[in-house]
């Protein structure tokens, strides 16, 4: 059996230095990682910025006119990287998948065509499992983008756009566990999905498509698709009494009620808080324009939920009326936005 060795206990002459650096160490070595890991950043912005910059441009280009789509592959941490690349392509309108290419060499082959483009990562760019789908993208012409350190390897020399990615210090003190190396790869796959997005004009609606569910599906939504319309709307008439106005609250159950003038404009909105302010012997008899809030705080239909829950926030209210010239058309009341997930 192991023996268990007790962590060390502080004396009186070593405890506070020895309780310190315990406590520093773990933050010390997060602190180097990275700082490290920030360095191999600024290396690639700054060849992006260069020798790299014509290269990236045509990747993009090439990317962006790809009739099928994005083949992504790589192996280990490079793989794992892939599959999060393919993952932002997809979710940002670049057709996208990942192949393993061991997979690739049992079948999966049979997914690529001509019509694609392959995405291919390996930092020494000789991997050997990579070698099938390199053969395979030369047999059927089929476009290789090549992410790799070494501009000499196999990956490298048969890329028909080359990546070349600058080297740099991995933050593993040994030097064996990529992480600046596959830091890097992953914000080079970053930059190319958002240039891709940027070309393609993507746009938030768009970006609403591919993510209808969960938060983000939910701030992504339009104040016209979660909006109270209709009959359910609490309005009532200018010159009308406070009676029928607590009549109407009552019924709508959204904690205020909103005054139209004849022309069925919304001139003002009475809320619970009003009421409050305004709370007197006599308040059922007085008329809901000595009441009201003039000129009240309204959104548009095609503003985001998101956008609707901070200026319900920053207002420190809980409904809104939705007004199309000058018109009530819905209610968006801030429960409304919480159980959708906005925030």
């Amino acid at each position: 059996m192991q023996k268990v060795v007790p962590f060390p206990r502080a004396t009186a002459k070593n405890g506070a230095a020895a309780v310190k650096r315990r406590t520093e160490a773990p933050v010390a070595s997060a602190v180097r990682t990275l700082n490290i890991e920030t360095e191999g950043l600024a290396l690639l912005a700054k060849e992006l910025d260069g020798p790299l910059a014509p290269h990236f441009n045509e990747a993009v280009q090439r990317l962006a006119a790809v009739k099928g789509r994005v083949i992504i592959t790589g192996v280990g941490k490079s793989g794992h990287v892939g599959q999060k690349i393919a993952a932002t392509f997809a979710s940002t309108g670049t057709p996208a998948f990942f192949v393993h290419p061991t997979e690739a060499s049992h079948g999966d082959l049979g997914m690529v065509t001509p019509a694609d483009i392959i995405l291919a990562l390996s930092w020494s760019g000789e991997t050997l499992e990579l070698k099938p789908i390199i053969t395979y993208s030369r047999r059927f012409a089929v476009p290789l983008v090549a992410i790799t350190s070494q501009e000499k390897s196999a990956l490298g020399q048969h890329a028909d756009v080359l990546l070349l990615m600058p080297a740099a210090k991995e933050a593993c003190p040994h030097g064996l566990a990529p992480t600046t190396s596959t830091t890097m790869q992953l914000a080079l796959g970053d930059s190319l999905a958002i240039a891709l997005l940027e070309a393609r004009g993507f746009t938030a609606n768009d970006f609403k498509i591919f993510h209808p569910g969960g938060s983000l599906g939910a701030n992504l939504k339009y104040v016209s698709d979660i909006m109270h319309r209709g009959d359910r709307l609490p309005l009532i008439k200018s010159g009308a009494s406070m009676a029928e106005a607590l009549v109407s609250m009552t019924e709508k159950s959204f904690g205020c009620v909103g005054v139209l003038n004849r022309s069925k404009r919304l001139i003002g909105v009475i809320t619970d808080g009003d009421l409050r302010r305004h709370m007197r012997g006599n308040l059922l008899q007085a008329k809901v324009d000595d009441i009201m809030t003039a000129k009240p705080k309204t959104i548009r239909p095609e503003m985001l939920a998101s956008a609707a829950l901070e200026l319900i926030n920053s207002s420190s209210i809980t409904a809104l009326f939705v007004v199309q010239n000058g018109k009530p058309v819905g209610l968006i009341h801030v429960h409304d936005l919480l159980r959708l997930g906005v925030a």
